[in-house]
């Protein structure tokens, strides 16, 4: 039974959507083919061992770090609609 201007299967549409975003992100992460010798961001030299454990690496682990603080800021989305304003 909706309740209010939800549909029925709400609840479960916002779970779907915020893993269909959290596997859309983490694919567009995955790297394929030669990794680069130096950082894209800094251009410092990349690490043999870091381009042997992940392939198609692009950053060095400070920058990838910067980059993965930035992206977990903005990411994702408040799909919760607060009950309060339901209620009004």
């Amino acid at each position: 039974m909706a309740s209010g201007w939800a549909n029925d299967n709400a609840v479960q549409d916002q779970i779907d959507a915020t893993i269909d975003d959290a596997i859309s992100r983490a694919r567009s992460q995955l790297h394929q083919g030669e990794s680069a010798e130096f950082c894209e961001e800094c251009g410092e030299p990349i690490p043999e061992a870091r381009r042997k454990a992940l392939p198609g690496v692009q950053f060095c682990v400070n920058c990838q770090e910067k980059l993965d603080k930035k992206q977990s800021a903005h990411s994702g989305y408040n799909r919760r609609g607060s009950k309060d304003s339901q209620l009004r």
